[in-house]
């Protein structure tokens, strides 16, 4: 058991992708009789979606500690993020409209139920949806949206409480960190769980399934490169009017820490030192931005959440309207918000996203396997965010120590 717990994850749920297509492919069809196994899995990632995101969004908010915080450094900071955000997740649409990684897979042998038909429901609908007229039904119904807005509400309103909110603020965030704990728990039983999808998977569709993984994941990578070079690399050209190439060149550190550790909070350390040591973002703007934006700041996660319920509509041909993009593209800013800056929590959101617009969770079986591998990206994505927002938020306010970053050439 120590030998097992001693392997990284990330390794155990690689070598049980490999060998769960190995067992697929000699088992066939019969895999199927393992599949039980992932759907276990797949019941316990919906067991944590109500009250992560509860917990998440709310300690998340009040993170921010005083609502007149909201100005000069919160106010920049809070509109980069949410503009970002939204690009990456239509990115991540346009990405799978265009390039469509989940057609041409041949889903008919997959026992899934009935897929359920696009919503016809009118935009006053939608509207008088979002709010959570009784905010227990809504959890639970796991209806997210209006969950999402309880839950921003519910923060705003510790804000708002000041020293009279601190217990509350107290009890949410230790909810969050307990969630996050019970989260980490959970992802112990991928390995398994992957095992038994990818057989099943294998078994039963074959190659043309794998063919389409290996193609999102090429689209999960180019489109993370692409809000890293074109989004981040325009804040710290345009607004912040720096040299793009010093700006990567010291948060090095960063980018090597995330993309190993597939976690935002485990880099937050190493981001804060690159943005004070060699950015020259001052103290106060480096604490308030980077850690509000490890919290809050998930555009890598966005994007994917975008792109993975195309490819999850593809496969079992669920038409979305344009209204469902819509809900998507709220539902993947938001939910990338919620999800925890830990390895595994953007499978957790999945579930979030692809309920609100009828996609069946079984694409979770398709994904659970290489997460991890584009996981990684994504927190490099995240995390690159999180220097970006500071450096041009610092650099705005001035807040900015110019020839301190000058000086990062020699780090």
């Amino acid at each position: 058991m120590k030998t097992w717990f001693a392997i990284p994850l990330w390794q155990r749920v690689i070598g049980a992708l490999v060998l769960g297509i190995i067992v697929g492919r000699l088992w066939g069809p019969e895999a199927e009789s393992i599949k039980i196994i992932g759907d276990v899995f797949v019941a316990f990632i919906k067991m944590l979606v109500v009250p992560l995101i509860f917990f998440s969004l709310v300690a998340g908010v009040a993170a921010i500690g005083d609502i007149r915080k909201l100005g000069a450094v919160g106010g920049r900071a809070m509109l980069l993020f949410i503009v970002s955000g939204q690009i990456a997740v239509w990115l991540g649409l346009f990405l799978g409209t265009v390039l469509a990684p989940g057609l041409g897979v041949d889903t008919t042998a997959l026992n899934v139920g009935d897929t359920p038909p696009p919503s016809e429901t009118t935009w006053r609908d939608m509207i008088m949806g979002m709010i959570p007229q009784s905010p227990v039904q809504v959890m639970a119904d796991v209806n997210v949206l209006p969950l999402i807005i309880f839950s921003l509400l519910i923060g705003i309103g510790i804000l708002m409480a000041k020293e009279e909110g601190a217990p509350v603020l107290k009890i949410f965030e230790s909810g969050s960190v307990v969630m996050q704990k019970v989260t980490m728990v959970v992802m112990e039983l991928t390995p398994f769980g992957v095992f038994a999808l990818m057989a099943w998977v294998a078994g039963t569709l074959g190659f043309d399934a794998l063919a389409a993984l290996g193609k999102l994941v090429a689209l999960n990578y180019l489109g993370c490169l692409l809000i890293i070079a074109i989004i981040y690399g325009g804040m710290i050209k345009f607004l912040a009017k720096l040299p793009v190439i010093d700006f990567f060149r010291g948060i090095i550190d960063a980018i090597a820490v995330s993309y190993s550790t597939a976690s935002s909070n485990a880099t937050l350390p190493v981001t804060l030192r690159c943005a004070r040591r060699n950015l020259g973002v001052s103290n106060s703007v480096a604490s308030f931005v980077i850690s509000l934006g490890a919290t809050i700041n998930m555009n890598g996660t966005a994007m994917y959440l975008g792109l993975a319920t195309l490819f999850g509509a593809q496969i079992f041909g669920v038409d979305l309207t344009w209204g469902d993009y819509f809900l998507i593209s709220i539902l993947g800013t938001l939910g990338a918000v919620g999800a925890a800056g830990i390895p595994g929590a953007g499978l957790i959101m999945m579930a979030l996203v692809f309920g609100a617009v009828g996609v069946p969770l079984e694409t979770i079986a398709f994904v659970a396997g290489v997460d991890r591998i584009m996981d990684m990206m994504r927190t490099t994505t995240n995390v690159s965010g999180d220097a970006a927002v500071a450096t041009t938020v610092a650099a705005m306010t001035g807040e900015l120590d110019r020839a301190e970053m000058i000086s990062a050439d020699d780090v």
